[in-house]
């Protein structure tokens, strides 16, 4: 019997188009087209030419996550080769992946099977150096900010206050507390401070903000690094550090191009987290691809209780980008995941497990709805899946009033999507809408969605958070959005309470101003804004052979 196709073997099996004839279809003139070699570009974003009515923006988002896996990249770039296939000008605006992931516990992340944007390998290792300039940029400044308190410390900084932290790409526990400084006054002043992973970054969510270059550089001139002896924030741009941040960001800034397997252009440009950070590409290559192409899919990490409600609430009110439909991605075999089917017997038939775990749907839905975009279900089949179990969910969808089409991407690509493409097209709205006000206040903000997105009953904030907000308002920064960092495996900060649980208490445990992307991240629960590797790592897997092939990528 021969061993099924991996995703690199089937991305490596696959002959690329030159990317400029996927520029060419994307509408990029050659002028603004850097090239990376002959199958990957970036946008100059300087030489565009103006743009014309952008076109319809469509988000991808998913259920709950669950082991058993979701397939939400996979079924965006599956549903953008359908389009293509159906004869509309199409594009895909997704993330770059993290490689804390990628030799993590995840693996690639550049969807799956013959719903692949490609050259993978590259995507997810390194690609064209944007998650090297956001670590440069960053430990740049904090180096700055060290060298300042050293070299005499004219604007009074606190050392105990130093708020900037470095970064690195790698899930890494053992930096998420370090002391630096040791060896005596030559090497510094010893404090307590710690490593966030890149995609965490303040100066990732800068990039993925930004409008344009000047934007850039003003988003990076008000980041806050410290406080002094008195409690005054002081400012990167307080320590000269705009200039050399802006130069380094200076090509990380233009989206890069790439094609998925069915030749669509694909736009992949930033990668934020959605459970520690806002979960959503940059802004510039959303509307890069919204001036070039009559239907664009868009991403949000995990649920709609994350990444979708941060698109809508930071991404979509720093852009003013209207959603024509979302498309939410669930499995059979993660619906009955979250009615209580241990993993191991998720292959068995279990119409009561799967009649459980909708309720996990319903809420996504639901959740959808209250932004007033239209909610579509995209079924990602998977072979063990049962004629009775199928059955079930269409009749579920018609009680529930939610229009619901199957598809088979990892097997079939763009093929095996012209179905949920029909259904998306049949089903598109003028616009959407935003859930809370950010002038009410932080606590307001963060209110709205825990009651009204996750149904918790209670918020508590710890002792922490309750001087973090003080130090909100005594700064005027406690009317900027909220960024909630919380587990994306439930709608509680519980990751264990699957389904779709209510009345429970959402825990603030501290607030973190981000004074350059114009947010407050919400740290609720045990979250960690750098990850750990798990017990075999997708690392262990990877390998290159005599001929440069690289195997385990998923």
């Amino acid at each position: 019997m021969t061993a099924p196709l991996t995703d690199v073997a089937i991305a490596q099996a696959h002959t690329l188009e030159p990317i400029t004839e996927i520029a060419l279809r994307a509408g990029i003139p050659p002028e603004a087209l850097i090239t990376y070699g002959p199958t990957k570009a970036k946008v100059d974003i300087t030489r565009l030419r103006p743009g014309r009515d952008v076109g319809k923006l469509i988000l991808v988002t998913g259920i709950s996550p669950t082991p058993a896996g979701e397939g939400k990249s996979t079924v965006l770039i599956g549903l953008a080769d359908a389009l293509t296939r159906l004869g509309h000008s199409a594009a895909a605006a997704l993330r770059e992946p993290s490689q804390g992931p990628v030799m993590g516990i995840k693996g690639g992340a550049a969807g799956g099977g013959y719903s692949q944007i490609v050259p993978m390998e590259d995507i997810n290792l390194h690609f064209t150096g944007d998650f090297h300039a956001i670590a440069a940029a960053t430990n740049t400044l904090a180096a700055m900010v060290d060298n300042h308190v050293q070299q005499g410390n004219a604007l009074g900084i606190d050392s105990r206050r130093i708020v900037w932290q470095r970064c690195l790409d790698v899930n890494d526990r053992s930096l998420r507390s370090v002391i630096t400084g040791l060896g005596g006054t030559a090497h510094g002043t010893p404090r307590e401070t710690g490593f966030t992973i890149t995609a965490a970054s303040e100066i990732m969510a800068v990039l993925c903000l930004a409008a344009d270059l000047p934007d850039l550089k003003e988003r990076l001139a008000r980041l806050t690094v410290a406080f002094t002896f008195d409690g005054t924030p002081v400012a990167a741009d307080e320590l000269g550090a705009t200039g050399a941040l802006a130069a380094l960001m200076k090509e990380a800034i233009n989206p890069n191009l790439v094609q998925t397997l069915g030749g669509t252009p694909a736009y992949v440009h930033g990668g934020p987290f959605a459970n520690i950070a806002h979960g959503c590409n940059s802004l510039i290559a959303t509307q890069v691809a919204l001036r070039h192409s009559d239907i664009v899919l868009t991403e949000a990490g995990f649920g709609s209780d994350l990444g979708a409600e941060k698109f809508f609430d930071i991404k979509a009110r720093h852009g003013r980008l209207d959603v024509n439909a979302v498309v939410i991605v669930a499995t059979i075999r993660s619906l009955k995941y979250n009615g209580g089917l241990p993993r191991t017997d998720l292959g068995t038939e279990s119409l009561d497990h799967l009649r459980e775990g909708v309720k996990n749907l319903a809420r996504h839905v639901a959740n959808i709805q209250q932004f007033g975009a239209t909610p579509i279900v995209a079924l990602n089949l998977f072979t063990g899946d049962t004629a009775a179990e199928r059955a079930f969910l269409r009749a579920w969808a018609k009680d529930f009033h939610v229009a619901l089409a199957e598809c088979e991407v990892w097997a079939r690509g763009g093929e095996g999507a012209e179905d949920l493409a029909r259904v998306v097209l049949e089903n598109l709205s003028q616009g959407s809408s935003l859930l809370y006000d950010p002038e009410r206040g932080v606590e307001h903000s963060i209110e709205v969605i825990a009651r009204r997105i996750y149904r918790a009953e209670k918020i508590e904030y710890s002792p922490q958070a309750l001087r973090d907000l003080a130090v909100l308002r005594e700064n005027g920064w406690d009317r900027l959005p909220v960024c909630i960092s919380k587990t994306q495996y439930s709608f509680s900060d519980d990751p264990t309470a699957l389904g779709a649980p209510t009345g429970h208490t959402l825990h603030v445990r501290q607030l973190i101003p981000r004074t350059g992307a114009g947010f407050i991240v919400v740290l609720t629960g045990a979250v960690m804004t750098m990850p750990g590797l798990p017990a075999r790592p997708a690392a262990e897997g990877i390998d290159i052979d005599d001929d440069g092939r690289i195997t385990g990528l998923f």
